[in-house]
Order: structure tokens, then sequence, then C-alpha cells
């Protein structure tokens, strides 16, 4: 068997449907959509949220929630096992963490959250702070300000 011997199971593949290409295709005229009505038409066809003209159910459900879009506040979180990578500096800044890469981008703020362990006293400057990584951070004598936006 060679390549050009090659060929589709019988049956397998199927010619595609060409509509509005005259009479003698059978499908010429009206394209296979019948006469007139909404289904012949351009862009004949509802939503999906159309519900025979009743009214829709994301319409008869009530507004429900909050979004504080405009004020909302996203900080670049870091926790204190991150802060090992930057172990010879006393001093942590949100300009030290961008200059090493430990974080990408300040956003709003950055927020120091408290998973992992911490062993010398650090002076860390942060825009928030979560209560575990104050208390980690107090045991071992170190210090927090909090910077503003």
């Amino acid at each position: 068997m060679k390549i050009h011997d090659l060929s589709p199971a019988k049956g397998s593949r199927k010619r595609p449907k060409r509509i509005g290409r005259g009479p003698g295709s059978r499908h010429g005229k009206t394209s296979t959509k019948g006469h007139k009505g909404q289904k012949a038409r351009s862009g004949g066809t509802k939503g999906p949220a159309f519900e025979g003209g009743q009214t829709p159910l994301q319409r008869r459900l009530p507004k429900r929630g909050f979004k504080n879009r405009p004020f909302k506040k996203e900080y670049a979180v870091l926790n204190l096992k991150d802060l090992s990578k930057v172990a010879d500096i006393d001093v942590i800044t949100p300009e030290i963490l961008l200059e090493n890469k430990i974080i990408k981008s300040i956003k709003d703020g950055i927020k120091i959250l408290g998973d992992g362990n911490i062993d010398k006293p650090l002076t860390i400057k942060a825009h928030a702070f979560s209560s575990s990584a104050l208390s980690k951070l107090s045991a071992v004598g170190g210090k927090t300000e909090v910077l503003k936006n």
C-alpha cells in the first residue's frame, strides 16, 4: 500500500450542504428556510433568555448584594515565609521587595500575611498586616510600620 492509495472509508466523508446556489441544487430560492415568517428572516431568532413574551427569569428575580468596585483595594499579598528571600536586609520596604522581584507590582499596597515563621527581628513597612503576622513579628521583636496610600 502506498500513500496515494489511501482514502477515507466509504460514507465517512459527507459534503457540506450548499444552500442558496440556484434551483439545480434543490436548496435554492428560500435556502431551506421555508416561506416567510420569523425564522426565514435574517437575525430571526430570539435570545436565549426569551420566554415567549413573559418576563424573563433574570428580570423576575430581585437584585442582591453589593459591589464595591470603585473603592475596592487590591493588595499585593506576601507571606512571612516569602520574606526569608531577603534575610540579609533589616528594614523591608515595598521598593526593596520590587527590586528583589519578590512581588511583581504594588497595586493598591502590600499586605503581609502570617503564613510561615520568621526567626530574626525585622522592621517591615507595608500598607496592611494580618493579625497573625503582627503577633508573629512582635513575638520575635520585629517592628511594623503601616504606610499610607
